[in-house]
C-alpha cells in the first residue's frame, strides 16, 4: 500500500537525508507544499486586509451613538455650514437632485451622521438620551418653509390616551432641531446646513400643544376623523400621512363601528416652529 521498499531508498543531498516517494524526493514535495502554503497564506493575508479595510470603512460610515447630549450637539455643530452633498459623500451616500422621490433623505442623512439609534421604532431617535431629531427646511432668513411631522396617529387608541402618555408629548419633550436651506431652486447637494438647536417646550409651548392635541384627539376618538381639516389647531394640525391615497388604517365612526380611514399624522405649524427659532436665534422679522 505504501509502495515498494526501494521507493524509500535514501540518499544524501547537501547533507540532508531525503527519501523518495513516487519518483519525487520528500524535499521536493515539502518545497512544493511550502509554496502552496505560502500562496494560501498570502491570499489569506490579502483577504484579511480587505476585510479589515471594509470594517474600517463601515466604522467610519456608521458613527457610534453619542454618549451625552453635549457630544450630540458637538457633532451637530460640526455639520453646520456644510452642504448636504458634502456630508453625504463623507458617509458614502449620494444626495439626490431633488426630494420629490426622496422626501426622507435629509432626515436619514442626519440620523446616519449623528449616530441615531431608534430607526423606525416609535422611540426618540437617540433613545438613551431621550432626544428626537427633527430637520427643518428654512429660507435664507431662517423662516420655516414647511410644517414639521411629529408622529403618526393610532386612530383607534388616540382618544383613550391622556396627554401625559401621548406620543406627541414624548416626541417633543427634547428635540434636536437641524435647520437646512430648503429653497426648491437650490439643488439638494448644494443646500447648506444651519446652526443646530436642542430645545424643550416652555410652559406656554406645552400648554398650546396640549390644547390642540386634546381637541384633535377628542374628535378622532368620537369618530369624527373625516371631519378634521388642516384648519383646526393653533400650533399643531392633523393631516393625511400616507404613501398614496389607497393606504388605509383602522378607525371608528361616530357610532363606534370599525371603518377604514386614510392614515393621519400630527404636524407642527410653521408659526410654531418659527416661534422656536426666533426665541433662540436673531432672525429678521418673519411674516407668518
Amino acid at each position: 500500500m505504501l509502495g515498494r521498499p526501494e521507493a524509500w531508498a535514501s540518499k544524501s543531498l547537501h547533507g540532508l537525508r531525503t527519501a523518495r516517494w513516487g519518483g519525487q524526493s520528500t524535499l521536493a514535495v515539502a518545497s512544493r507544499l511550502g509554496k502552496l502554503a505560502g500562496k494560501a497564506a498570502r491570499r489569506l493575508l490579502r483577504s484579511g486586509w480587505r476585510i479589515a479595510l471594509s470594517v474600517l470603512k463601515w466604522a467610519t460610515v456608521i458613527p457610534r451613538a453619542p454618549r451625552s447630549e453635549a457630544e450630540l450637539l458637538e457633532r451637530a455643530q460640526c455639520l453646520a455650514g456644510r452642504s448636504l452633498g458634502d456630508v453625504a459623500r463623507q458617509f458614502g451616500r449620494k444626495a439626490p437632485a431633488d426630494l420629490r422621490r426622496d422626501k426622507g433623505f435629509v432626515g436619514q442623512l442626519f440620523e446616519l451622521a449623528l449616530g441615531a439609534t431608534a430607526g423606525s421604532r416609535a422611540k426618540p431617535d437617540f433613545e438613551h438620551l431621550g432626544i428626537e431629531l427633527k430637520s427643518i427646511p428654512v429660507d435664507p432668513r431662517g423662516a420655516p418653509l414647511e410644517t414639521t411631522f411629529v408622529c403618526t396617529i393610532d386612530l383607534l387608541d388616540v382618544g383613550r390616551i391622556e396627554w401625559e402618555q401621548s406620543r406627541v408629548r414624548s416626541k417633543l419633550a427634547r428635540v434636536l432641531w437641524m435647520p437646512v436651506l430648503g429653497l426648491r431652486d437650490v439643488p439638494v447637494p448644494e443646500r447648506a446646513i444651519g446652526t443646530p438647536l436642542i430645545w424643550s417646550p416652555t410652559a406656554q409651548d406645552e400648554a398650546d400643544l396640549r390644547w390642540d392635541w386634546e381637541e384633535l384627539a377628542g374628535l378622532i376618538g368620537r369618530g369624527d376623523v373625516d371631519e378634521i381639516t388642516g384648519h383646526l389647531g393653533k400650533v399643531m394640525q392633523v393631516r393625511p400621512k400616507a404613501a398614496n391615497s389607497m393606504a388605509r388604517r383602522r378607525a371608528q365612526d361616530v357610532e363606534g363601528w370599525r371603518v377604514d380611514a386614510l392614515p393621519r399624522g400630527f404636524y407642527l405649524r410653521t408659526s410654531f416652529t418659527a416661534r422656536i427659532l426666533e426665541a433662540h436665534f436673531r432672525l429678521p422679522d418673519i411674516d407668518r
